[in-house]
């Protein structure tokens, strides 16, 4: 198994796991729509795409977009998705993702790389967890939906 940052070569694979990642979350199908998303990201290098090979095969990937601390003055990093292949849960691909996904937030001076997911993803927040990942009890997440 490899992680490794994605580029134009891989948006048509990543485009498919993003898909599939959307359809977890109960959004329809919409490959087309996926892959002009992934190709603009890589493109215009306005977030991070790390995938994880399994030979020749792309497993999984995680997507990073930049945010700012104001209180640390400093960047962050909103890891925004990270799916892997049902198949290939619980073997490490997760893991490994999010493992890229702090030694970019290092390498890139980040104050830190935060996360969401649904409360009812406990599989997800177990590995979260056992990776180092805080559950912030000081604040709470809102948003106003503009569409």
């Amino acid at each position: 198994m490899e992680v490794i940052r994605a580029t134009e070569l891989h948006t048509n694979e990543v485009a498919v796991l993003f898909d599939a990642y959307r359809g977890f979350y109960d959004q329809s199908p919409d490959y087309k729509g996926a892959l002009a998303f992934i190709t603009e990201r890589i493109e215009k290098k306005d977030s991070v795409i790390f995938v994880v090979m399994q030979g020749d095969e792309i497993i999984g990937f995680t997507q990073l977009y930049p945010i700012f601390t104001s209180l640390g003055m400093k960047r962050g990093w909103l890891l925004n998705d990270l799916y892997v292949l049902e198949e290939h849960r619980g073997r490490g691909a997760g893991s490994a993702l999010i493992d890229a996904a702090a030694a970019h937030g290092r390498k890139t001076g980040a104050a830190w790389v935060m996360l969401q997911t649904y409360i009812a993803n406990t599989g997800a927040q177990k590995l979260y967890e056992a990776k180092g990942f805080k559950k912030d009890t000081n604040s709470y997440y809102y948003y106003q939906p503009l569409l």
